[in-house]
């Protein structure tokens, strides 16, 4: 089959045989994809992509780096839990924009997949920068309503991997496993669930649910007065 070769500007080069080079490796994985069928899709020579990338890992990598900082899933959440409201639309919304990026875009979930399943040694380097710290920026809003007796005292990191998990699993089942054909869920409606379900485990027996949203409420006014 004959492969169509676009010519791109000098300036941009590099940028295109990322761009190439991101689609191929989310295809096709690490193993799959090799650097002839990168340059041939990018209208290059293998050895202008050697220019730029001495080597193919160092090239995946450079996959991988890209989307994460186009992406900035934990500065996006950080930014998110620290705005006005009741821990539930906190974590709602959360839920909310994980599941709407990754709906528009599973660029990312497939490079993540095929590096784990390949067992690839930037597996750990990729956990490391992409996931680990979204998980630590949850686990600092769990640890500071622990200390405000608002969350039962279990182990923050844990459940913030809880509440992450349901909701990037459920991503993973509509997106990629093809669960939205079969049973489609609206954004909202999985968002308010996990948030519900997670905060009614987490929540002190003594407050609950409820009692959390009303002193979030309260919390919330008393912040606007005070401004």
């Amino acid at each position: 089959m004959a492969t169509t070769q676009v010519r791109f500007s000098a300036a941009n080069r590099k940028e295109q045989i990322l761009e190439v080079a991101t689609r191929l490796f989310a295809d096709q994985g690490f193993q799959g994809t090799t650097t002839r069928q990168i340059a041939e899709h990018s209208g290059v020579t293998e050895a202008l992509i050697f220019r730029h990338f001495p080597a193919k890992e160092e090239l995946y990598w450079a996959v991988i780096e890209r989307k994460i900082r186009a992406a900035g899933p934990a500065q996006r959440m950080r930014e998110r839990l620290a705005r006005a409201g009741t821990d539930f639309e906190l974590l709602s919304n959360v839920a909310s924009e994980i599941l709407e990026r990754r709906a528009t875009d599973q660029t990312l979930s497939r490079l993540l997949l095929y590096t784990a399943l390949e067992n690839h040694r930037l597996s750990h380097r990729f956990f490391r920068m992409y996931v680990a710290e979204c998980y630590e920026v949850l686990a600092e809003f769990v640890q500071k309503r622990i200390a405000e007796g608002r969350f039962q005292p279990l182990d923050p990191l844990l459940a913030a991997r809880s509440f992450l998990g349901m909701v990037i699993y459920h991503s993973w089942v509509q997106e990629l496993f093809g669960g939205k054909r079969y049973q489609d869920f609206s954004v909202q409606q999985v968002s308010d669930t996990v948030a519900r379900l997670w905060l009614d485990g987490m929540c002190n027996a003594s407050e609950g649910l409820a009692g959390s949203e009303q002193q979030n409420q309260k919390r919330s006014q008393a912040q606007q007065h005070t401004r």
